[in-house]
């Protein structure tokens, strides 16, 4: 095997914890410690920023992770086309949140007004995406953390 084609395996496992981590110190760190911190619609604002750059650290890792899986000499057919199919599935989970689910949510916050959600009769139908995006979240996560497992 090439020297580049050796350093392949250890390229793949680094995307892969780059994204898995990026997904869970955003998630379960810095989320809720902006909210522990910040109150009202300021916190939301701020996760809401963390929350677009964490979809295109997302694209970014899902798109070298293709190439790196479709280059790599070390992967048996089968096994690519798992990888593929995880990154695919974990792209597939930060769209629907980055292209659906956030822009609604923005749109939710915006109509409640300076008041805030909470204070609003959206209140209920922002709850609910809100907790269909944690589970989208929640999904990537643990992909991402088998994705890394199985990325050597």
């Amino acid at each position: 095997m090439r020297p580049l084609a050796r350093r392949l395996p250890a390229a793949r496992v680094l995307v892969a914890a780059l994204w898995a981590g990026a997904l869970w110190v955003l998630g379960y760190i810095a989320a809720p410690a902006v909210f522990g911190v910040v109150s009202g619609p300021l916190a939301g604002d701020i996760v809401g920023a963390f929350l677009r750059r964490l979809a295109w650290i997302s694209i970014a890792c899902a798109l070298l992770m293709l190439v790196l899986v479709r280059v790599s000499p070390d992967l048996e057919k089968g096994r690519r086309r798992y990888l593929n199919l995880l990154v695919l599935a974990m792209l597939a989970c930060a769209l629907v949140m980055f292209v659906g689910l956030q822009p609604a949510m923005a749109s939710l916050r915006e109509a409640a007004g300076p008041a805030g959600v909470r204070a609003s009769p959206l209140w209920t139908q922002f709850a609910v995406m809100h907790g269909v995006s944690q589970l989208f979240h929640l999904i990537e996560g643990v992909l991402a953390a088998v994705l890394v497992v199985k990325s050597r």
